[in-house]
């Protein structure tokens, strides 16, 4: 759904100062923007907001969300590069996702757990025990449990000295990459790359290379009857084979073939690789002539390349909806369309991209979005926080239907606006001039009041009056959507 949706209700619009507006679906309180799409406070789903249901700011300077008590849920300046994020067990703040630093406690316990990152020089973490506390800084001195993937990660003056553990098992390198000795558990190894080296766990596992990546032989699953075997020697040859599979490529990657017969039968021929590939299957089916043609179907994906990159479509299923996207030049156009599986005569809800022009989005079941210019939708589809911010810096033109009764439209970031309800018609130019209309009553004027021309319904007999700023203050229903 695109960022900035219109909005139901009555208008003050006192652009570029001050545009009002109700707040729409979110219940409770108004939306408020001004100096065009630069400050603006709004209602926000609070789902999708870290539990906050309103958002102000200073696009693209500053915004942060808070919640009905008024608390500060999340904060960013010039997003990306500043964000902080408040949790129920504490908080955090990143720069640019390089500095990191996070605070949290528990209900059970009595201090907090603290960490601070400066990728890639600075790692530290105080949980108040020594047995998972540590500082550490790149390329120093560094001993770092439970991170980067591994039980045990140290390091001396790196890359001279480095070892890291993992289930039991050590592997240190004095200096890395070039020299590494791995044992425990079993294991053992040496390398001395790129020359050689090797691997090896009795009856589990065994490798071993020479010249890398030339020459290479891996062995897995020893355990079994026909070990993973997968080894080569290129550019000439490689091959990989084990009890339901086998696949060689000569003059590596060029020509080869791929045999399989569990757990799904394939047959594959490629020449020039990866230009011409022919493959049949149980769940697959490859059909390559690039990069004029692609067709293929692989676990449900159907998918269609012409002209490879100019034009992609590609059908999947995934869950009870079908899922049809189409592509020209990956971006410049994208058109996403879903549907019921079972039943295809159901509408569809579909979104599209023409970059940077425009983006236009339906649910199938009458809500419609559209918005131009959009440069960053596309790039950024489920990125609420670059939605909020930056996107309506660009709604040049914005329009929004809740229903085939229902639609607002705005121009200028709401210097023209249009509403259109069952019953009623809102139209604003800025404070210059606006036209109202409910039922039988009708209002014109200027300057938002300055000078009013006023008809009401049970009179049916026109007034002017001067100087006559009032609002309705009357229920209205809610229209739009919050972002």
């Amino acid at each position: 759904m695109l960022a900035g949706a219109a909005h139901a209700g009555e208008e003050t619009n006192w652009w570029p100062v001050s545009v009002e507006q109700a707040a729409g679906e979110a219940p409770g309180g108004t939306t408020w923007s001004g100096a065009g799409p630069l400050l603006f406070s709004q209602p926000v789903a609070p789902e999708r907001f870290n539990g906050a249901r309103r958002a102000v700011g200073f696009r693209p300077l500053f915004l942060k969300t808070v919640d009905d008590a008024g608390a500060t849920q999340e904060a960013h300046a010039l997003y990306p590069l500043f964000s902080f994020r408040r949790m129920t067990d504490g908080y955090r703040w990143s720069v640019f996702s390089l500095i990191n630093h996070y605070s949290t406690k528990a209900a059970e316990e009595t201090t907090s757990h603290r960490g601070l990152d400066v990728w890639p020089f600075y790692f530290s973490r105080d949980t108040g025990s020594a047995d998972s506390s540590y500082h550490a800084v790149l390329p120093v001195y560094g001993s770092v449990p439970n991170r980067f993937g591994q039980d045990r990660l140290t390091w001396v003056l790196f890359p001279l000295y480095a070892r890291w553990e993992k289930n039991n098992v050590t592997t240190t390198t004095a200096p890395w990459p070039i020299i590494k000795h791995l044992r425990g558990e079993g294991n053992s190894g040496f390398e001395v790359w790129p020359l050689f080296g090797f691997r090896h766990k009795e009856a589990t596992y065994r490798e071993q290379f020479y010249l890398w990546p030339l020459i290479f032989k891996k062995e897995t699953a020893l355990w079994q009857q026909q070990p993973d075997v997968r080894q080569g020697f290129l550019p000439f040859y490689a091959s990989a084979q084990n009890a339901d599979f086998r696949s060689e490529s000569f003059f590596w990657p060029f020509f080869g073939y791929v045999d399989r017969i569990a757990p799904y039968r394939y047959h594959e021929n490629h020449y020039f690789w990866p230009i011409w590939v022919q493959g049949r299957g149980d769940d697959r089916y490859v059909n390559r002539w690039g990069p004029f043609y692609t067709h293929s179907v692989i676990k449900g994906v159907d998918k269609t390349w012409i002209g490879w990159p100019v034009w992609k479509q590609q059908s999947w299923v995934y869950g009870k909806l079908r899922h049809t996207r189409r592509q020209v030049l990956y971006f410049l156009f994208q058109d996403t369309e879903q549907r019921s599986a079972s039943n295809s005569a159901l509408p569809a809800a579909r979104k599209t991209h023409l970059w940077p022009l425009a983006s236009f989005w339906t649910n199938g079941a009458g809500k419609r979005q559209i918005q131009a210019l959009s440069p960053l939708e596309i790039f950024y589809p489920s990125n609420d926080i670059m939605r909020l911010n930056y996107t309506p810096l660009f709604a040049v033109y914005r329009y929004s239907q809740a229903s085939a009764d229902s639609a607002q439209h705005s121009v200028l970031w709401n210097f023209i606006t249009y509403r259109r309800e069952r019953e009623e018609r809102e139209f604003h130019l800025g404070p210059l001039f606006s036209r109202e209309r409910r039922g039988e009553q009708k209002r014109y004027a200027l300057g938002n009041g300055l000078l009013a021309l006023e008809r009401s319904a049970e009179s049916r007999r026109w007034k002017f009056s001067f100087f006559d700023f009032k609002r309705r203050t009357d229920d209205r229903p809610n229209v739009g959507s919050a972002p």
